[in-house]
Order: C-alpha cells, then structure tokens, then sequence
C-alpha cells in the first residue's frame, strides 16, 4: 500500500520503457527498478509520480495514469494541490515548534521532502519516512545518503504496530516527545475493511501529548457520479484500488485530536499562500486538515 510520489520535471520518463508496449510487457527494466517489483502491473506511487512530472515511472504507469486523467482531467492539478498542502502543513507544524515527522505513505521522493522542508527551517528537525513500495524506499534511501537526522523504512500503513516498533523509528524519534504523523494522499487506499479508524487509534495510543496529525485523501464530495466510477475503474486495475471518502467520514478519523483552523477543508482552502491559490477549490478534489493531540 503506498501513496504518493513528489515528482519534479520529468527528464527520464522514458527509461526502461521505450521497449515495451503501452502495457510494459518486455521492457527492459531501468538500472532504479528493484528486481522485486512488477513493472508490468501499474503502481499508485509511480501513477503519482507521473501526474508530477516524476521520471520513475513505466509506460504502464503512464497508460493507467493517462486512463485517469481522460476521466477526471483535474488528476494531476489534485495531486500538486495535495503536494502544495504538504508543504504548508509542514511549515505550519515546524513553526508550531515540531522537531520530530513521521511520514507514512511518503512515495517517490525528488524535490519537496518533508526533510528538506522541515530542516531548511530547523536544522535539527528528524525525520522518518514509511513506505511499502520498493522504488520509494530505494530512492528514498539514496536521497538521505549522509542525512543522519533522517531514515527510510519498508513498512505499510496497514500495520502500524510493526512501524511503531521498527528499530530505526525508534532509533530515530522519541515517542516521548510531540510528533507529527504525517498520512498525506494515503487513506484513500485503506478501504473500510482495513479498518483506518483502528489503524489511527493504534498510533495514537503510541503519541505523546502534543503530538500532530496530518490526513489528506480523495474525496467524491460535489463531484459527477460517473466521474468517480470511472476513476475508481482505472485503479481497480492497479495494486491499490480506490476508497474515496467524504469529507465527515475524513473529520471522524481525527478522533482524539482537536483540529486547528480551518479543519477539514479542500487542501487549497488549508491555510493558503494567498486567496487567489483557494480559489477554484473544489477542483482538487482531495480534502484534509492537522489535528493536534490534547493532554
């Protein structure tokens, strides 16, 4: 299960695919690809990398992405919207006084890390990022290379007592101390059977007061019925279908945090940079909000 990738300007796109079809099969696999992955299945991350302009994507990644955008031409605007609304909330939390982040669901990482971010503020800021997803990690991993204030760890939201207890969280953030958990563009593929109530308490349970939460995911709210179908058509064909939540469901998964202004909003309406970049709003299409833990 994993999330979102922060793409920057697609220079390499192409790699590894130009020998295959639309669906991938025979390519060659790229020099970045890890052996265990499918690169003939498409990947939700490398979809998301690709709507950025991210370079570690396949022609499989790309038709299915291309699939979802003739659906819902918005695709890739929501995912900069939701990128955008990273961004600020991580600057929100760091001059909120937060040193500690734990990312799950963080994706393919280029440019606009949570690290990067956070420590261009506070140099002392520690980060540890979460993902299931092979090419993630790996990235990941290499962009941290002498970064000793953050880490990288294979491991799935769907799980949160084996992230809670991995050694380098553990080694990394003080689970005494406030953290922001960070669930940004992921909740969308826990479906209800998994549970994302409980998989929310489970962390919870494990912050200490004063602690943040940050959750954003797709929403259906104001959108064409047959808009969403097809949109969750496309994913149905990827390693993660959609769950598209409204926007009351979303605020209920806040349970024990008390949300800052404005709450749950679409992510352009989330403290903007100005007025004009709210505009339009609804368009985004993924809503979110930052909850802080009393006591």
């Amino acid at each position: 299960m994993v999330s979102r990738a922060r793409g920057g300007q697609n220079t390499r796109a192409g790699d590894g695919a130009r020998n295959g079809d639309a669906r991938g099969e025979g390519m060659q696999r790229p020099d970045w690809a890890p052996e265990t992955i499918d690169i003939e299945r498409p990947s939700v991350a490398r979809m998301y990398d690709y709507y950025l302009g991210g370079s570690h994507n396949f022609a499989v990644d790309r038709a299915a992405a291309q699939a979802m955008v003739a659906a819902v031409p918005e695709a890739p605007l929501m995912a900069q919207a939701n990128r955008a609304f990273l961004r600020r909330a991580v600057q929100f939390l760091t001059a909120a006084g937060v040193r500690q982040f734990l990312d799950i669901g963080s994706g393919i990482p280029t440019v606009g890390n949570v690290h990067e971010i956070a420590q261009r503020i506070a140099p002392e800021s520690r980060v540890v990022y979460v993902d299931v997803d092979p090419v993630a990690v790996a990235h990941s991993r290499e962009i941290l290379d002498g970064n000793d204030r953050a880490a990288v760890v294979q491991e799935d939201l769907r799980h949160p007592e084996r992230i809670l207890a991995h050694p380098d969280v553990r080694g990394l953030l003080d689970l005494s101390e406030p953290v922001a958990v960070l669930i940004v563009a992921v909740l969308h593929f826990v479906s209800d059977d998994d549970r994302p109530a409980e998989l929310l308490r489970t962390l919870r349970s494990a912050l200490a007061p004063g602690s943040w939460l940050v959750l954003s995911q797709a929403s259906a709210d104001g959108r064409a019925g047959d808009e969403r179908a097809e949109a969750e058509r496309v994913y149905r064909n990827t390693d993660n279908p959609l769950w598209i939540r409204s926007r009351a469901e979303l605020t209920t998964l806040f349970d024990g945090f008390q949300l800052v202004e404005p709450g749950v909003v679409w992510v352009p309406q989330w403290r903007p940079d100005s007025p004009e970049s709210a505009e339009d709003a609804e368009r985004a299409a993924f809503i979110g909000g930052v909850g802080r833990l009393g006591g």
